[in-house]
């Protein structure tokens, strides 16, 4: 192996490892006793005890904010997806005055940090009652994810031959049955690209989270987490073992389906 080689693996190998390093730190102490987590100096091999787990389910409600993730998580991939494939296929096809600066303001509205929002979102919500409430949340994701949807969504359908839309209606196919049987299927790596990222930001969302949900009732993962407390310490192996099981979905998902992510994004970025 030449030295230029062995750098690039030792640069490579430094870069993954820092950015694991925190995730298995987390796994690591989840797997450990209470005496473990205490010790000094700290041990590094764990006991490989499932205690932290099952005192997360018992005593913390980890299942029913892994339950509550789910269902805003993926309302707000079906509903942003649902919007994002009209409103891309539209902005794809349809020649219009002012497109660019429409497309330009769409991707700047993308870009607003969250606290600029958050006194206007929170008011709305407030006056429409849908404070702790599933909507309340979901509304404000599709909102902050719809444009990087609607973004990836239209490079994609623009870059599809016109020809096989224009055959697919000789053939008496109508517009929706054209994008759906079409369209759809032929940019598949883009709407599971743009899926995949929406779904990963409600998942991990925190901000709005703990704006939105003040009761235990409808708080998402990262809020009912953040909020774990222990009679006098913090509970740092529950914690732990909650983090694990909040990263893992993702860590599956992006593993599972990392080519075809990987292909979705350097194909819009090739085609947009």
């Amino acid at each position: 192996m030449s030295a230029r080689r062995l750098g690039f693996f030792l640069l490579t190998f430094l870069i993954v490892g820092l950015s694991l390093l925190p995730f298995l730190w987390f796994v690591d102490t989840s797997l450990k006793s209470a005496v473990q987590v205490t010790a000094i100096p700290p041990t590094v091999v764990p006991e490989g005890s499932l205690a932290f787990y099952r005192s997360a389910v018992r005593n913390y409600n980890l299942l029913h904010f892994l339950r509550n993730s789910a269902i805003v998580a993926g309302l707000t991939t079906l509903i942003t997806i649902g919007l994002g494939t009209f409103a891309g296929y539209a902005l794809a096809r349809l020649r219009f005055r002012f497109k660019g600066l429409f497309l330009g303001a769409l991707l700047v509205v993308s870009m607003f940090p969250q606290i600029s929002m958050a006194g206007p979102i929170w008011r709305i919500l407030r006056s429409l009652g849908w404070l702790n409430s599933y909507q309340g949340l979901i509304i404000p994701y599709v909102t902050l994810t719809l444009p990087l949807g609607v973004w990836i969504l239209a490079s994609f359908f623009k870059e599809l031959p016109a020809e096989i839309e224009d055959a697919a209606r000789v053939d008496g196919a109508g517009h929706v049955q054209t994008l759906f049987r079409i369209v759809v299927p032929l940019a598949a790596p883009g709407v599971f690209t743009a899926a995949i990222l929406v779904f990963i930001y409600a998942w991990n969302e925190f901000f709005f989270a703990l704006l939105v949900m003040t009761q235990q009732k409808y708080q998402t993962l990262p809020v009912g987490i953040a909020l774990f407390q222990g009679q006098y310490t913090l509970p740092w192996g529950e914690i732990a073992a909650a983090s694990t099981v909040a990263t893992v979905p993702i860590v599956l998902v992006v593993f599972f389906f990392q080519r075809r992510i990987v292909s979705g994004l350097a194909a819009g970025a090739v085609k947009g």
